[in-house]
């Protein structure tokens, strides 16, 4: 569980609150940004939000996105939070993005691949310099009929697919119906993870954490150095039975971006050798949260079979600290009164300097003097 904050003065928290409203909204002569505005313009922020919060909703994402200040993490909780607040009506069938109309999906291992390589919305091709233009404000934004959408690709073969032939990727066998997913948003984690828990928890997990254990990974830490087999970005259906209408409905398209990294060769004694991989995937579009996740996803299915798995190999250490909403309330808690535990510190310590001035002969007198903050306090 994550720490919230305690109860204090009254008085001096709702002047706090109405000091961040006012630090929040910023100059009163400058137009107050707007949630649709958020949910278009930071779009990226948006889906991060969503992916770590476990609730797609843009609108929700932007509005906890304005709210926090633009604090992408302070988002995060809120969203997460709210998102318990939900009564739960049915449950997806699982999403099926061989399906998916693709927007963007390349391949660092093969250069022609089937379907081809669609580059997409971008950063990859840029040259990261700032664009004054985009300060001009006035002007700037091309009329709307000038505005093209990317377009949606047909239907293309995943890198799965273009392997299967040949049966030189490793493959994952379907969970049995019987067995129902783990839900980590209601049961606790549990340890060895299976992996629709690990997959979960990565899912949701923190992208700069992520993406550390990943670079790790990649520099020896891991035990692997994989290739991105394919990136996709693009929309999917979301479908749910409906037992009132007798066959599923489907209710909702979403925006999703899956990762395929192809690891290294195993072998065993009863089939051919073969590629492992890991695999990543997340809400919205997030290629460096996706190819993180499924770095980290193949570290640790191969610290399984590890005697001493270290950093992104060791499951627990990653797991139970990949979570955002967790560790920033771990730590954020640190500025909870604790004044019961700092006086226990300092009494030992006294005791203890005590002591050592006895056995070394010395008086605590030699000193310099100090100042009794407790008395000073007063």
């Amino acid at each position: 569980m994550a720490y919230v904050a305690v109860k204090g003065g009254a008085k001096a928290i709702e002047a706090a609150h109405k000091l961040l409203a006012e630090e929040r909204r910023g100059d009163p002569a400058v137009p107050e940004i707007t949630v649709a505005q958020v949910r278009e313009q930071m779009g990226l922020a948006v889906d991060r939000v969503m992916a770590e919060g476990s609730c797609y909703d843009p609108d929700l994402a932007a509005l906890a996105l304005k709210q926090a200040w633009g604090d992408v993490g302070e988002a995060i909780f809120m969203l997460r939070a709210y998102r318990t607040t939900l009564p739960r009506f049915g449950v997806s069938q699982p999403v099926d993005t061989t399906a998916m109309a693709v927007r963007r999906r390349v391949s660092a291992a093969y250069k022609d691949l089937p379907g081809g390589q669609i580059l997409g919305p971008t950063f990859d091709y840029t040259h990261r310099l700032l664009d004054f233009s985009l300060a001009a404000e006035a002007g700037a934004t091309p009329p709307a009929a000038e505005i093209a959408a990317a377009p949606l690709e047909p239907v293309v073969k995943t890198i799965a697919d273009a392997m299967a032939a040949e049966g030189i990727l490793q493959t994952e066998l379907p969970m049995s119906d019987a067995a129902p997913p783990y839900d980590l948003t209601r049961d606790p984690p549990r340890y060895p993870a299976e992996r629709d828990q690990r997959l979960q928890a990565l899912a949701r997990g923190d992208e700069g954490f992520l993406l550390s254990l990943s670079y790790s990974a990649l520099r020896g830490w891991g035990g692997d150095h994989p290739l991105c087999g394919e990136v996709r970005m693009g929309e999917v259906l979301v479908t749910i039975d409906a037992p009132e209408f007798g066959f599923p409905v489907d209710i909702a398209d979403i925006t999703l971006t899956e990762c395929q990294m192809i690891g290294n060769v195993a072998e065993e004694p009863d089939r051919p050798p073969y590629f492992t991989r890991g695999y990543g995937v997340v809400f919205g579009r997030s290629e460096r949260k996706a190819m993180a996740m499924a770095i980290v996803d193949r570290a640790l299915a191969a610290g399984r079979a590890a005697d001493n798995p270290r950093g992104a190999a060791d499951e627990e250490f990653v797991l139970a600290h990949a979570d955002h909403v967790e560790a920033s309330g771990f730590v954020l808690h640190l500025k909870l009164p604790h004044y019961v535990d700092f006086q226990a510190d300092l009494h030992r310590l006294r005791t203890m300097r005590a002591d050592w001035f006895h056995a070394n002969g010395a008086s605590d007198a030699q000193e310099e003097p100090g100042v009794d903050l407790a008395e000073a306090a007063e």
